[in-house]
């Protein structure tokens, strides 16, 4: 299936690892030329040169903490000026870190909103003036199955991400008229960095083994294991496609089977 992305260009957050990374490669094998960023140097660097030697394209890699608007800023403006016009964004961050409720201060909530909502909002609104111009473009934010399904522990992603999900809905009917489609795209457990955190996280709350925690997630779960970061990926490279033109707003969990509601 030709998916029609040669050409393109993409960028791509917080891909020096789990999904910005796996997503960073399916588009790149598929002909998009992309932007990468991480708040490590060397990682990101390390990315760019494994991208290159897997598809033979070009990467722009740079450092980037998503949580500085003039970062942002400095970010896209290097994009821009090395690939030209952006076609393709793909919203990700960190989430936020585990925790009780009781224990996260004003900060934390504060901290948490700048780095999972004002990131997306941020570059989005400097990516939209190519897109409206060229009459196309992909927004695509890597959220979380907690929009579907609250997750314990987790009160910072629990709430922010519901945020994203609801300016996401918004901003796809205000630019829907410009070819420009807005979706989001939700992973369950899956085989990241961060799953590796949280599961140490509940392992000292539990006293239970970070072996026997991945075993009760995975038996949760209808398919019987723990996705890999190539499970969501695919489902991001369709969306930032010419295939997926008549789909915007939508929030779509690659989850296994395991989010309960409708």
């Amino acid at each position: 299936m030709d998916l029609k992305l040669t050409g393109k260009n993409a960028i791509i957050c917080a891909a020096s690892q789990g999904l910005g990374k796996a997503a960073a490669i399916d588009l790149a094998k598929e002909g998009a030329r992309i932007a990468i960023c991480s708040r490590d140097k060397e990682k990101i660097e390390s990315v760019r040169e494994e991208i290159y030697k897997a598809t033979d394209t070009d990467v722009i890699a740079v450092k980037t903490d998503l949580n500085n608007p003039e970062d942002i800023d400095e970010f896209y403006k290097i994009a821009q000026q090395e690939l030209g016009d952006i076609n393709i964004l793909i919203n990700n961050n960190g989430g936020p870190p585990p925790s009780s409720f009781e224990e996260l201060s004003d900060q934390d909530w504060l901290n948490a909103f700048n780095s999972t909502m004002m990131s997306a909002i941020r570059l989005s609104k400097l990516v939209l003036p190519d897109m409206k111009k060229n009459n196309w473009g992909r927004i695509i934010n890597i959220s979380s199955v907690s929009v579907k399904s609250p997750v314990k522990g987790l009160f910072l992603s629990n709430s922010l991400r519901l945020g994203v999900l609801g300016w996401a809905k918004a901003l796809s009917d205000e630019v829907a008229p410009y070819g420009v489609t807005v979706n989001t795209v939700c992973p369950g457990t899956t085989k990241t960095e961060r799953i590796n955190q949280i599961f140490e996280s509940q392992a000292n709350a539990s006293g239970k083994t970070k072996k026997e925690l991945e075993s009760l997630a995975a038996s949760s779960i209808p398919m019987n294991r723990i996705g890999e970061a190539s499970d969501l990926s695919g489902l991001i490279t369709f969306l930032a496609s010419e295939k997926a033109d008549y789909m915007t707003g939508l929030a779509t969990q690659v989850d296994g089977g395991s989010a309960r509601s409708y």
